[in-house]
Formats: C-alpha cells, structure tokens, sequence
C-alpha cells in the first residue's frame, strides 16, 4: 500500500513501512525503513538541523539550512555538497559531470509491467501498489520506480534515465538502489568465493570509510554474488534487524556501504561503474536493474523467507513455476566428452530401471566436440557419435519412459570452429592485440544484433529438431578484451551492459518459443546464480563442487536468498570428482534432497544395494516435494557451528516438518547432537518419526530433539514431524 501525504510517501507492507518526503529544495529525503508503524504525518520523523556544520557547503545559501552532505536522501550526485558514494553520476555535452536532480512530479499506480531490456520482478494478479517518482536536472529526467509488494514484505526499486535534449549524455553511473541509515557499525554480509567454491558468508562492521562488494568479471556471482544483507552484531538466525537487498541483473554489479563524518551510512546498489560509460542519445532512456529490498525484525530466517516467496512467486514463471519438476541423470561425470549413442543409452537404460524421469546429455555432442579445445559454435550434431542426430536419441530415451535434455554453451565460440572462421569479428577481441582464452574458448559478442538473431535461428533449429523438455544452458568463463567491432571507440564503455541484455534477449526468444522446455541455468556452476537469470531458468546449477560435505557451504549460503527449488543439486560419485572425498551414499543424497534433486554418476556401477537405496531416494524425493520446494526454510544451526550443520522444511499448512542433520566433523568422546525445531503450530500436536514421540508444537520449538544415536563424520540422519 502507497499513500501520498503533502510532503512525502509512505509505502507500506504487512510488516514494513518505508517512508520519505520532498524537501523545500526539491531533494528527496529518507526518513525510515523499518518494522511497520502508523505515520499521520511526517514532523516526528524529520531530522532535526539546529545549525550549518562547518568544512560543509551549504546547498541554499540564503537560509544555511543543511548539506546534502549530511541528509539521509532517496538518491544522491556529486557536486552539490555531498560527498559521499553517489547514485548518479552523468558527463554533460560540456564535459561537467555535476548534477542536482530535484523533484519535478510524482504518480501513484497499480500493476507491473515488463521492462523494455531487462528482466524483473512481475505480478499477476494487479495487486501490486506503484509509485513513480519524477526528478529533473535541466534536460536530463530520472524516474525513480517503487514497486511494493505487500504479503512478501519486499519492496522493489528502479531507476530509469531519460534524456530530452539536444545533445548526448554519458552515463558513468546509474544505481538502482540507495538506502541511507542512522548510526554506523552495520554489518554488512556478502557472499563470495570462487569456481567450486561458490556462496562464502562473510560478515564486515563497516565502522569508517567505504566497503564494496561487486563483480568485474562479465557474471554475477561466484567471486561476488549481488545479494547482501544489513543487520546488527547482535543479529542472529531467529532474532534481530535484517535487512536484505538484491539485484535483478546478471552482469557486472556494485554494493557499497559508506560511512560519512555525520555518523551516517549510505548503501547503494546498481550495475558495477567500473569502466562504464553510456551513450544516452537524445530522446534515448536507460533502465537500471531492479532491486529487491525486505525487512525482517525476526532475524536471517525471516529475511529468507520474505526472499524465497518473493522469488518463488514474482520472478520465477512460466509451466515450470509450480509444476512438479523430474528427478535427472546427467551424462558429464559419467562420460564427460567420451559419448555415443550406445553408451548413452545404456547409460539412461541404467537410470530407468531406479527411477529416473529425464535424461541429460551434457557436453559433446556438436562439432568435433572431443574435447574443451574446439566446436563451439557449430551447433550441428556429430552423427559419427549420434548417428540418429538429437531426435533419434531423444525417440530412444522416449521410449524408456523417459524424458530428454541437452546440454549448451551458446554465448562462446572456439577457435576451432566454422563460426569462428566465418566470423571472427563476432568474438570479443582488442584490433591488433593478442586474444587470451578462458577454457580454451572466446566470448561471442552478445551485444550484437546479428549474433543474437544467429543464436535464434540456429537454437530454435536444434531445439525443435528433438522431443527436448530441458535445457542446461552453460556459460563457462569469464569476460576479457571486452571489445565490440560493431561499436565505435568512444562507446566501448558500452559493451559490457550490452553484452548482458543481449542475453536476456536471446533467453527470452527462446523461452517464449518453446514454454515447456525446463531450462537450467550454469556458468561453470555459480557463476551467474542470479534473480536476473531464475526470470528465464527457474533453477540453476549452484556449483560445480559436488562433495556433499563442501555443498553444505555453498547452499547454506545460497540459502540466504535463493529458494532451494532454485538450487541445483546431485548426487555424484565416490570418491569426489573435485575433492576425491569419499561420503556415504545415503549423505549425499540428504545434501542433494536440500536442492533441485539429480543425479550426476555412472549408476551402472553401483551395487544392488545402493540401486536400491538410489530408488528409495527417488521415492522420498517425491514424497517430500511439497517440502523441500513449496514449504518454508530454516536453517537450524548458526554458521560457527563446526560440528554439524541442520537445516529444516516446514509444510505451507503446517502439516508437517522436514529436519535433515550432517555431522561435519567428529571427536573422542563425542557429545551429542542436539537439534533446535522451528515453524511447527505451536497448540498442535506433531509425532516425531525418529521415536515415535508425540508433542505440542510449542514444545518441540522450544525444547528441541536430542539424536537417538552418535553420528560419525559425513554421516546425515533425517526424520519428519507429522500433525497428529
């Protein structure tokens, strides 16, 4: 709900108020973001400036009122007084970079509708409050887009640039998000790692000065994913101020947290400005990505939940957004690049006699694919390995009984390949330099009209060539010499956004061309695990590191904002392809079931025993769906918790509860493990599988379970709690 009062807006949500005003000079002022509270008017909430700090430059000079330096605002440039990190920042036809947007109108409205070149946040219903604030700075105009989200608790915010005269602008910085802050000391905690090592939970006071967290490298997410979180030291998984805030996009991003010599602290978030520089012609307007924002007073968890809703219901669509998704075996650490027919069928025959519903065939299969060194590009089938091409495979694996998916790296090129020597200006390359590869690949030119409607045409050639229903779509390193032919040399600085909405568009041809494909996303695992991408794949591939003890890390920091029907994730083989870790089947599968369920190993060469462990897997998979994928997610155990780690599901209509327990490590004369409970109704009864036990709700929330037994390292033990 929006409401519009003289001077301000509050926009509220089931448990969150966000307010701000216009001040006397047209700036926006940030007045609270915080637990729902009843605003008749604006006076309590205002600061009070009782005089002109000194070393300050005073924005009116006739009355000395306040600096923009010391002002909690809405958005924020430089030259004006303020100091501290900008939200915009645009070079004039003159070379003058100051800018000073002030408020020129305001409109409140309902509905959302699609952006023109970025993917976003959506509603089906029409329920969803907007406002849109207009700010002008001479010629230039800047839309500031609320969108609130009333029973998420998530409010979302865009920005959009337009310019009306005359002359080119260029954008060096345009953020999606700002929210000043009383007070300093916040922690902000960012998510970063590396290839295999995806999603790291890292906490930092931000006292003094500036802290950064972004992305440099062409992707979103595996250095530094662009979620964040905001809270107090104090903040713990259940109690306590979170404030969460992601960003729609899949690129290049930036988060900053600024501390200023007022005592107050700034975040900003939007596309990373390192190196950007935007033509913005006139009549031209840029759209920002959207952030996501949410508050939650009930600590981690209950920021998680807002998110995962949020996720789960207004940027997921399409068939597969709450359609009952199939339990895969992929072919890659099976056979990796050595594939034929025969042994992919042979393969597949393996997993239809344990339950298997679809079949991926992962790299390979196109070109002269033996290996990473060449194809890519030449997306026709080698018919020395499938001599049936794609639709004689996907006819056998058909009548198996089961489905057919297709592994794709569209966004690359090899050396060695057709396209390549067709068209080397379609790869990213520096004229008269040498070009560096990453995995023995180039990065096509996705900013390109031509190369996307070329990936158009040859995709929707091979997708509907076949009886596909998935599609894991890879894209396996990082951008360099991140340089476009088809651009002159004064609009480089344009290639990197391009590039990413050159993606999105050919994503979206090819999703709205063929809706009952499930796509997943990949970019050498997390990558480019982002809202940006669950928009076209409502689930990606969460890391290449399968060692079930190291995925525990990797998804309960994904857990933080991603829902775990968005996590892809599988049981592979022993020992570890990645760490040569050996763990019990049974934990694997535990880890695997706390995702997007799969397999990724030769089932031939299991025992009968674990056949048929792997069958009662499948099993459980299914009888635990509306859980894992539609219920609510906790995590039960602090993140210095060395011993063990436990996570829990909890039904929508509180039915029943998912607790599933990993012992990490283990020690002489062990203590036992004890296990918090959360989300059960607190006057209804539940029964306890592990025992047989029935109590109140409030009992098991309060009170816990003790295990029944000792667990060794890397052994996992699950048990339910039914209404009785």
């Amino acid at each position: 709900m929006i409401k519009k009062l003289e001077n301000g807006f509050i926009l509220n949500t089931k448990n969150t108020t966000y307010a701000f005003r216009v001040l006397k000079t047209g700036h926006l002022e940030h007045l609270y973001y915080g637990k729902k509270i009843a605003i008749e008017n604006m006076e309590p909430l205002i600061e009070q400036h009782n005089f002109m700090p000194g070393n300050t430059v005073a924005y009116n000079q006739e009355t000395m009122e306040y600096s923009l330096e010391n002002m909690r605002l809405e958005m924020s440039s430089y030259g004006k007084g303020d100091v501290r990190e900008p939200f915009v920042e645009v070079v004039k036809s003159d070379g003058s970079f100051t800018n000073d947007f002030t408020y020129a109108d305001s409109e409140i409205s309902w509905g959302k509708q699609p952006f023109e070149t970025l993917p976003g946040s959506y509603d089906e219903d029409g329920n969803v409050d907007h406002l849109t604030v207009t700010l002008k700075d001479n010629d230039l105009v800047m839309e500031l887009h609320y969108y609130v989200y009333e029973n998420c608790d998530v409010i979302t915010r865009t920005t959009v640039l337009i310019n009306k005269g005359k002359e080119k602008v260029n954008i060096k910085r345009l953020m999606s998000m700002q929210l000043d802050m009383f007070g300093m000391n916040y922690v902000m905690t960012t998510f970063n790692g590396s290839w295999a090592n995806e999603m790291n939970r890292h906490d930092t006071k931000v006292a003094a000065g500036r802290f950064t967290n972004y992305s440099y490298a062409g992707t979103s997410s595996n250095r530094a994913n662009p979620f964040v979180m905001i809270s107090r030291e104090e903040t713990t998984e259940d109690f306590g101020e979170c404030i969460g805030t992601n960003l729609i996009y899949s690129g290049n991003h930036y988060e900053a947290m600024d501390v200023c010599s007022f005592n107050k602290t700034r975040f900003v978030s939007g596309i990373n400005p390192q190196s950007m520089s935007y033509g913005l012609l006139p009549g031209e307007k840029f759209e920002a990505p959207e952030s996501v924002l949410t508050y939650s007073k009930k600590g981690y968890n209950g920021m998680s939940q807002n998110m995962h809703k949020f996720v789960r219901e207004h940027i997921v669509r399409g068939k597969w957004k709450y359609k009952e998704r199939p339990v895969l075996l992929n072919s890659w650490e099976a056979n990796y690049f050595d594939i034929t027919e025969e042994k992919l069928i042979n393969l597949a025959k393996a997993g239809k006699d344990i339950g298997i519903e679809l079949f991926v065939m992962d790299d390979g299969w196109f070109g002269k694919r033996n290996n990473d060194k060449s194809s890519l590009g030449d997306w026709f089938v080698n018919t020395d390995k499938l001599p049936g091409s794609l639709k004689g495979l996907s006819e056998k694996v058909d009548k198996l009984g089961m489905s057919f998916g297709l592994w794709v790296e569209p966004e690359m090129i090899s050396e060695d390949s057709d396209l390549f020597r067709k068209h080397p200006d379609w790869a990213f390359r520096i004229q008269g330099r040498e070009m560096h590869e990453g995995r023995n690949q180039y990065v096509l030119d996705m900013g390109r009209d031509d190369v996307v409607a070329y990936l158009t045409d040859v995709f929707t050639a091979v997708l509907g060539s076949a009886d596909i229903k998935y599609i894991k779509w890879d894209m396996n390193r990082n951008i360099s010499d991140a340089n476009s032919a088809a651009l002159p040399p004064n609009r480089q600085g344009e290639v990197m956004h391009r590039y990413i909405l050159g993606v999105y568009k050919l994503m979206e041809n090819l999703v709205s061309t063929f809706p009952n494909i499930l796509f997943e996303g990949c970019s050498g695992g997390g990558g480019r695990f982002d809202a940006g991408m669950l928009y076209y794949s409502p689930q990606i591939w969460c890391s290449d590191n399968t060692d079930a003890m190291n995925r525990l890390d990797i998804q309960y920091g994904t857990s933080f904002f991603y829902p775990i029907s968005s996590v892809g994730a599988h049981v592979s083989a022993c020992p570890n392809h990645q760490t040569g870790r050996s763990v019990p089947l049974s934990t694997r599968a535990d880890v695997a079931l706390a995702g997007r369920f799969g397999y990724e190993l030769d089932l031939r060469l299991l025992s009968d025993e674990e056949k048929a462990q792997v069958k009662e897997q499948i099993k459980e998979f299914h009888d635990y769906y509306d859980l894992t994928h539609e219920g609510d997610y906790y995590r039960l155990t602090e993140r210095d918790n060395t011993s063990f780690t436990a996570w829990e599901f909890v039904a929508k209509n509180k039915e029943r509860a998912l607790v599933e327990v990993v012992k990490k490590d283990a020690w002489g004369n062990p203590l036992p493990v004890h296990v918090t409970i959360k989300g059960l109704e607190d006057n209804s009864m539940y029964v306890c599988s592990l025992n047989g036990i029935k109590r109140s709700g409030k009992t098991w929330n309060h009170a816990g379970i003790t295990l029944p037994k000792f667990l060794s390292a890397g052994e996992s033990m699950k048990f339910t709690l039914t209404k009785a």
